[in-house]
């Protein structure tokens, strides 16, 4: 907790010209005995901290002091401040905000103008439309675990519905595809295994049970090879009517449009055959055939069939 303190401290200086002890020791609920020794504490470490008094005075870093910046660029800075504010809109931890406050502390103030300009110019939010109310807990707790190297256990639901009790040895968070996932080695399949964040319920850690961190094989992209099998990924061939190319378009980008003589856009793609793929295609509406393959088609048309039944009318029999 000291080091935290003195950490604090140091940027908070780096950040204001002049704090008074009161409201460092307010803010650290410690007495202003403490801070002063904190102080001592800093300046034995070769920061030079200065006191001055009077109405007006307070603490402050000598004039003209700052951490040494030459390591790094401002573009680069700008880049890392970037990135950890983008994370931190699902994946939210109070050492990037610490972070971020020390970047900030190292840029000098004729280039924060500047600065500030290029790390507002992008921001990538993760987080989904709605808010993270169940997502961020379990990022939590993850990564609690992650920290401790301790078991976590859950109940899981496939994408086909199977539910499962599992317990795993959490090793590595995943963003990719719009979805959070745990990649975990599981003591049940005795290998490692990617579970989708929003699949998982009733997470929790066993923090009496703790592990020795493996060394998964190292992937450039993470796949689910059982998912990715060449049989098992058709290319899949929509046809779009003009008046939904919008859709298409948001879905799979311009690039991707093919025109049709008669005024419809074919769009090719291969995805894995799932339930997944399935209730995609119904959920772009009447405005998109499938063309290929025939047996999925037969597919989309079967179940189409089934939705029309559930909302038919039939008071009249």
């Amino acid at each position: 907790m000291k080091l935290e303190r003195l950490l604090s401290i140091i940027i908070l200086l780096l950040n204001r010209r002049m704090v008074q002890a009161k409201e460092l020791a307010e803010r650290f609920e410690v007495s202003i005995r403490t801070i002063y020794r904190d102080i001592d504490a800093i300046n034995a470490a070769g920061i030079p901290i200065v006191t001055y008094q009077g109405t007006n005075g307070g603490i402050g870093l000598s004039e003209g002091y700052r951490l040494d910046r030459n390591i790094l660029t401002n573009d680069e800075l700008a880049a890392i401040v970037t990135a950890l504010r983008s994370i931190s809109t699902s994946y939210d931890k109070e050492q990037h905000q610490r972070l971020v406050e020390k970047i900030n502390s190292v840029v000098l103030p004729a280039h924060e103008e500047e600065f500030q300009h290029k790390t507002n110019r992008v921001l990538i939010d993760y987080s989904p439309w709605g808010g993270g109310k169940y997502l961020r807990p379990k990022l939590q707790l993850l990564d609690e675990s992650l920290d401790s190297c301790v078991l976590v256990n859950f109940t899981y639901s496939n994408a086909e519905g199977e539910i499962s009790q599992r317990i795993v040895e959490p090793h590595k968070l995943i963003f990719k595809g719009r979805q959070w996932y745990l990649q975990a080695y599981c003591l049940e399949k005795e290998e490692f295994r990617l579970f989708k964040l929003k699949r998982m319920k009733g997470l929790a850690i066993d923090h009496e049970r703790t592990f020795i961190r493996r060394n998964p094989a190292t992937q450039e992209h993470i796949e689910d090879k059982e998912k990715f099998k060449p049989s098992n990924v058709p290319e899949v061939v929509f046809r779009f009517q003009d008046e939904a190319r919008h859709l298409a378009e948001e879905w799979f980008g311009i690039e991707e449009l093919l025109p049709v003589d008669d005024g419809s856009w074919l769009v090719k793609k291969a995805y894995p055959e799932n339930e997944w793929l399935y209730g995609f295609i119904l959920s772009l509406g009447h405005h998109v055939e499938v063309l290929e393959p025939p047996h999925l088609r037969e597919i989309i048309a079967s179940r189409a069939v089934k939705i029309a039944k559930i909302y038919k009318n039939d008071k009249a029999t």
